[in-house]
């Protein structure tokens, strides 16, 4: 009886962790793999960089079955697109990267990103390619010096194309021709590996796909049962990312130019000059970003003064309308060194258009002032106050009666801000005392 209790016992200890590892086995199999997606909607910058690396490096450390990027882009930075098509080809995971929804476009930076993903999908209705390089700034580059910036970008995705496995030709075609692909195009050419309508019909045709990764371990991507997972954008990445739009950053240029010309010819009112500021910083960071070209910014600038002068000298419009054409062109060329960063044109138009009527208002006022004057005669503004608009010391500038004045103090170095009193009106210069207090 101890015998047979004794054999019991050692059979039992046996087989148990056979069972167990059995059990452990089919719960696995049981359990769903996981499909983490990215979504990048917009132009290629270092936050989508920073937000590409982040989202990989979690579906790596999740044991992720696979990590689908889906990709909707015109374009973006050549350093930025240097690290996303770096993770990619490190990735541990298979990396999927799937040009979505209809009518997207993954173009110039967009193309390099996709064909360098273990599969290349596209949804119908979609379109890659046009990868030629530009010229910085848009100025004239010697023609053997493009060549060899040409040569660079087309081994570059020679390259890719090369360990992907993908048709070399037709990738280089993207370069040095500009040419583009539709999704049927691609998928016949040997640029993409499958179509698929939606997400869900993409997991399913990559299911049982194999897959070799950088360390040389072959994977085979088993979707049979899963869960997606989304990985989207944290607060901090969708502020960036919004930041580093060319037509936000336009945008916040033109608040800033707003807020500073009102403060400057309307000092003390606090308001628009915090707002100016602040919009200004958020501009050079954005513009930063986006490797803005330094031409246009200093003919934007340009058009600030410009404005400013204006006001202070009231030329009727000569120096606004010069303005208008530096602040125009300025916007064409701002960043015309990027491929697929451009501010909208019809952005351009509505600001250039605000500032001619704002100048129209201002003009008319100023008009409108003059003829009053013929009417009541320089005699009628001797002892009415006005208001110095810039220090006098002892000449400058004031506002009385709704318009800007030349005005010389007799009294000493009046202060911006100050009231003064007209003392004698000479041609078109006024002479001023201090207000006593």
């Amino acid at each position: 009886m101890l015998r047979t209790g004794l054999r019991v016992f050692l059979i039992a200890w046996l087989v148990m962790p056979l069972v167990a590892g059995l059990g452990g086995s089919l719960l696995a199999a049981a359990s769903p793999t996981t499909v983490e997606v990215l979504t990048v909607d917009g132009t290629i910058v270092p936050v989508i960089a920073d937000y590409i690396d982040r989202g990989i490096s979690h579906a790596e450390k999740n044991d992720a079955t696979v990590c689908i990027i889906e990709l909707d882009t015109p374009g973006g930075l050549l350093d930025s697109t240097e690290q996303i098509v770096q993770r990619i080809m490190i990735a541990d995971i298979p990396i999927v990267v799937y040009v979505s929804p209809k009518g997207a476009w993954a173009a110039s930076a967009g193309t390099f990103i996709t064909l360098s993903a273990h599969i290349a999908a596209m949804t119908p209705g979609t379109t890659i390619g046009a990868a030629h390089p530009v010229a910085a700034g848009g100025e004239e580059i010697p023609e053997d010096q493009m060549k060899k910036i040409v040569e660079f970008s087309a081994k570059w995705m020679r390259t890719i194309a090369e360990e992907r496995g993908r048709n070399v030709e037709e990738a280089e075609l993207a370069v040095t021709q500009s040419k583009s692909f539709t999704d049927v195009d691609a998928l016949e050419n040997n640029l993409i590996d499958l179509r698929a309508e939606n997400l869900a019909d993409l997991v399913s045709r990559i299911n049982g796909w194999n897959v070799t990764l950088a360390s040389g371990k072959q994977v085979t991507i088993d979707t049979t049962e899963y869960s997606t997972t989304r990985n989207a954008m944290n607060d901090v990445e969708r502020f960036l990312h919004a930041m580093s739009d060319p037509n936000i950053a336009y945008i916040l240029l033109t608040l800033a130019t707003i807020g500073l010309i009102t403060e400057i010819s309307s000092p003390g009112l606090i308001l628009p000059g915090v707002i100016g500021g602040i919009s200004l910083f958020l501009a050079f960071y954005s513009l930063g970003v986006l490797n803005a070209y330094w031409g246009g910014i200093a003919l934007i600038l340009l058009a600030v003064g410009l404005f400013i002068a204006e006001y202070f000298t009231t030329t009727f419009g000569l120096l606004t309308a010069g303005g208008i054409i530096s602040l125009v062109v300025g916007s064409l060329i701002l960043f015309s060194g990027s491929p697929g960063i451009e501010v909208n044109r019809g952005l351009i138009a509505g600001v250039a258009v605000g500032f001619s009527a704002f100048a129209v208002f201002i003009l008319g006022a100023i008009i409108r002032g003059q003829r009053r004057r013929k009417a009541t005669g320089a005699e009628g503004m001797i002892g009415a106050i006005a208001i110095a608009k810039t220090s006098l010391d002892p000449t400058g500038t004031v506002l009385a009666e709704g318009e800007l004045w030349t005005a010389t103090s007799e009294g000493g170095r009046v202060a911006p801000g100050e009231q003064v009193i007209i003392s004698k009106v000479e041609g078109l210069r006024l002479w001023v005392t201090k207000k006593s207090k």
